[in-house]
């Protein structure tokens, strides 16, 4: 195929975590016409691994990291508002301990963490008699005083998968299980070099762009180094971030975050109904950026976090799931992997031809902002993107729920499909938002909506992930689009793991 014969794109964006698409999305909206390729699933790495809250991160105000605590703020409230089916407020405890960080210091990080932002809308923080207030029930007696304060929580892979859904529904085209083999320049274009991963087949293909961006997450460096061949400065720092999930240890909607003698931070929150998630590490890794797993010290050192605080102990034995992921942090020569910055640095490298964009850190939460600026960046040498900035407001599918917002919309659901039981109508609510009726269709009872595969999941709703949602393999539906690899039985894991199978191979 000639250079002249090869589709021509105005930006390839290589990865589909949610800087990637969040670029993708923002591209295709200002009329840029946009490839994103993904070697895997969408969010198959760091963006499904994250502790899947939204929030400017409180510890990061220690480091002096103003900025970006002020960005990711104004971020959560923005996020908040855009899709309000796949994110919600949530009410933190922050109990004091005498040993560790001062009073007096956790209310001043907190009154900044408050007023930093304009016009922030979740409740402020307030200071708590642990031992007359319900959310010191859990807690060991020596906690007697702590502070409340307010955070948002994100359904990290479904995030992704909107703003993938976003950005096709603009024009763009989104091919997961692709990998870029190869590129290089030629005069004012990049010749890319693509291979299908999802059969045994392989099958290569060229394409043409005005441009790339490299959102390569943990392989960014390399992608510059192997695939694109391009000498850069700026390097990544991979640290290893794991949490465990375990049976619910304590009652009500609020989370807990526990100061460590070694600095670090461990969140307990609630998940998935009936159980707890704790995490994260903060583990440097040295070696090749893949597929990593939690480690038995990591496992232990989460449960000896917790239980320096709560009255029920947990031990490893306890961790029903666990995952772990790589953050591919801007090196920025921290001595310490939890000090190393989340913030974000762009790199536009236009010498020899054609302009090329990598990205090194960021943060789930500003991914939006991110995308802005990565685009402001390619403004003056991409005329396609000069379209302006519009996301802020604009809301992810499903995201457009109306009066009453989530509550309200769940109303109408259950109103429109009385048939669903009561936990499937919030699932379905809470996973698509207002998309669930494209899910649900003409349904009136639910034997329309096919066969029960297990904890409400029928068939009609897998065969959506496939035709909607890039889904492809039975992981892509138990542990990405959704959690309930968490709640089905071995055996009804492999009846869904058998239906995606067939459906995808026929």
């Amino acid at each position: 195929m000639s250079a002249q014969e090869k589709p021509v794109y105005d930006l390839l964006i290589i990865g589909g975590g949610v800087n990637g698409t969040g670029i993708a999305r923002d591209a295709a909206g200002r009329g840029a016409s946009v490839l994103l390729v993904e070697q895997d699933d969408l969010a198959s790495y760091t963006s499904s691994s994250s502790t899947k809250l939204i929030h400017g991160g409180l510890r990061y105000l220690e480091y002096y990291e103003f900025r970006l605590v002020r960005e990711a703020l104004i971020e959560r409230d923005r996020l908040l508002a855009i899709a309000p089916h796949i994110m919600w407020p949530l009410r933190f405890v922050l109990p004091h301990s005498k040993d560790l960080r001062p009073r007096w210091m956790l209310r001043a990080g907190l009154f900044l963490y408050d007023h930093l932002a304009p016009k922030m809308k979740l409740p402020k923080s307030r200071g708590v008699k642990l031992r007359q207030h319900s959310a010191g029930r859990p807690l060991k007696p020596e906690y007697e005083y702590g502070f409340i304060y307010s955070d948002g929580w994100v359904q990290d892979s479904r995030l992704v998968v909107l703003n993938a859904m976003d950005a096709r529904d603009r024009g763009a085209e989104i091919r997961t299980r692709t990998m870029l083999t190869g590129a290089r320049r030629e005069g004012e274009f990049w010749e890319a070099d693509l291979q299908d991963m999802s059969g045994s087949s392989g099958v290569t293909s060229s394409v043409r762009a005005r441009a790339i961006v490299n959102a390569g997450g943990p392989w960014v460096a390399h992608l510059l180094n192997r695939q694109l061949s391009v000498s850069h400065s700026k390097t990544v720092r991979l640290v290893k971030g794991s949490h465990i999930v375990v049976p619910q240890i304590f009652d009500g909607p609020q989370c807990y975050i526990f100061q460590n003698p070694d600095r670090r931070i461990v969140f307990a929150i609630p998940y998935e109904q009936k159980f707890t998630l704790i995490g994260t590490t903060d583990e440097a890794w040295n070696a090749e950026p893949g597929r990593v797993e939690i480690s038995p010290a990591e496992v232990s050192y989460l449960c000896e976090s917790v239980n320096r605080y709560f009255t029920t102990n947990v031990k490893p034995s306890d961790a029903v799931w666990s995952y772990a992921g790589l953050r591919p942090l801007y090196d920025d020569a921290a001595k310490n992997a939890s000090a190393v910055t989340r913030d974000y640095v762009l790199d536009l490298d236009t010498q020899g031809g054609a302009p090329l964009l990598s990205i090194f850190g960021g943060k789930i939460t500003t991914f939006r902002k991110l995308a802005e600026h990565a685009l402001e960046k390619l403004e003056p040498v991409l005329p396609a993107v000069r379209g302006g900035s519009w996301t802020a407001d604009a809301a992810l599918p499903g995201g457009d729920l109306g009066v009453g917002g989530f509550e309200g919309a769940l109303a109408r659901l259950r109103a429109a499909a009385p048939f669903l039981p009561e936990q499937l109508a919030w699932r379905l609510m809470r996973s698509y938002g207002t998309r669930a009726y494209e899910i649900l269709g003409s349904a009136q009872s639910m034997a329309d909506l096919g066969t029960d595969l297990g904890g409400g999941l029928t068939t009609r709703e897998v065969d959506y992930l496939v035709s909607q949602e890039w889904v492809r393999r039975p992981e892509d539906v138990l542990w990405r689009r959704s959690k309930l690899g968490l709640h089905l039985s071995a055996k009804e894991r492999e009846a869904v793991a058998d239906y995606v199978n067939s459906v995808v191979s026929g």
